[in-house]
């Protein structure tokens, strides 16, 4: 079942009754309320909202990521349920004890999904991608020619049609930087809870290994799926190429990739979900019950 995602960017209370999730505007008094079992995502973006105690044990029972956002509307935390799975400690102990050629092995599936998936999008854009296709080849066991960074350079140097003017990917950059930060940010809390629902901790990762963060795993898995966010990107530019910041509107279209198609073989099916079916897979590796990673492509 496809997941809301519910966004509040003005003063709300919120509460739950009923198993529903009950939020009432303070501004205009209005009161609605959706049923918690239909929401996969509530992105708190306003320094007064209150959210009850009971409404977060709700929430996080029924696996729902809780995300906040700072003072410069960008999401920086997130609230999880730790106990979404019925083999929890099982799968804890399989990713634990993963070997370091089965993590290689499987952070070299990672980059070539990623590359690849760049080299469709730039394919689709009608941008300039033959080379992306000899880096894939190129991708040893752990990246350790490190492939992607290569890849990289290409892809972010042909993507954006800037009419002349060199793109840097910068995260503190200007325009469009700001829009794939937050894209890559809502990216980020769905591998994230994807990753809690098939019972794995989003803490130990194959590659990342940051002592300070807390989600290295999600940042391994979200890598091939991060030019479904480029794409959106790519449109919100074009569109508004003399924007310098976000908008509610902006924000509004990059929140729809979590509903973007994304194509396994030959099954489509909405990003949220197939978020699902790669870290179930990825569960599967880490018990030897499989040797590969189910990513999509973009189509």
């Amino acid at each position: 079942m496809l997941k809301r995602t519910l966004y509040f960017g003005n003063p709300f209370y919120l509460h739950a009754k009923n198993k529903q999730l009950v939020f009432k505007n303070c501004e205009t008094e209005e009161e609605k309320s959706c049923p918690i079992e239909d929401i996969g995502f509530v992105i708190l973006d306003h320094r007064q909202i209150t959210v009850t105690p009971a409404l977060i044990e709700a929430l996080t029972s029924e696996n729902v990521a809780i995300v906040f956002c700072n003072s410069t509307h960008h999401p920086q935390g997130m609230v999880l349920n730790l106990d979404g799975h019925h083999l929890q400690s099982a799968l804890f102990r399989n990713q634990i004890e993963t070997t370091i050629p089965l993590k290689k092995n499987l952070w070299k599936q990672t980059i070539e999904a990623k590359i690849e998936n760049q080299k469709l999008l730039l394919k689709k854009l009608g941008r300039n991608f033959e080379m992306l296709d000899a880096y894939k080849k190129k991708v040893t066991s752990g990246d350790t020619t490190n492939c992607e960074a290569v890849a990289s350079r290409y892809y972010w140097k042909n993507i954006f049609d800037t009419k002349g003017e060199k793109f840097k990917r910068l995260r503190e950059g200007k325009f469009p930087n700001p829009v794939l930060n937050y894209g890559y940010a809502i990216l980020r809390a769905a591998v994230a809870r994807a990753l809690v629902g098939s019972g794995l901790l989003p803490t130990l990762g194959i590659h990342h290994r940051n002592q300070y963060n807390a989600y290295c795993l999600a940042d391994d898995i979200m890598e091939p799926y991060r030019p479904f966010v480029d794409e959106i990107a790519v449109s919100v530019y074009e569109k508004n190429p003399n924007e310098k910041e976000l908008t509610k509107d902006i924000k509004r279209e990059l929140l729809q990739v979590l509903v973007a198609d994304v194509q396994f073989s030959e099954v489509k099916r909405p990003l949220m979900v197939g978020l699902s079916q790669t870290t179930a897979s990825l569960a599967r590796c880490f018990s030897n019950e499989e040797r590969k990673i189910s990513y999509p492509k973009l189509k």
